[in-house]
């Protein structure tokens, strides 16, 4: 499981959270300095359970109607802003400034 003070140390982390399967935040760690908090970061954790359903419901309809593999399961879930990313897997993710984001380490972190 993803440890949230390990997220915060990703480059340019701005919070890192945990969210139930409904979507709701669980958990979460917000830098200081930055504009978010945790109604903002519960819509996070909504959006992210969402687009990981339809992803998934995506590459499953894929792989059955043209027989290809490789696109289920889902592994996670990037939503890329102006200023800001959110990337998530599983029930965890990390939001990180655009500038100083590292993705592959925040996938590698957040597979732990």
């Amino acid at each position: 499981m993803p440890d949230l003070d390990k997220l915060m140390s990703l480059p340019g982390a701005l919070a890192s959270f945990e969210f139930n399967d409904r979507g709701e935040l669980k958990e979460s760690r917000i830098a200081e300095g930055s504009n978010l908090n945790d109604t903002v970061l519960d819509l996070v954790c909504h959006m992210c359970i969402a687009n990981i359903s339809i992803a998934t419901m995506q590459a499953r309809g894929w792989e059955s109607m043209t027989g290809a593999q490789g696109f289920y399961p889902i592994n996670g879930f990037t939503l890329m802003g102006l200023e800001w990313s959110a990337v998530a897997t599983g029930s965890h993710g990390v939001i990180m400034k655009n500038g100083e984001a590292d993705y592959e380490a925040a996938y590698a972190a957040l597979a732990e």
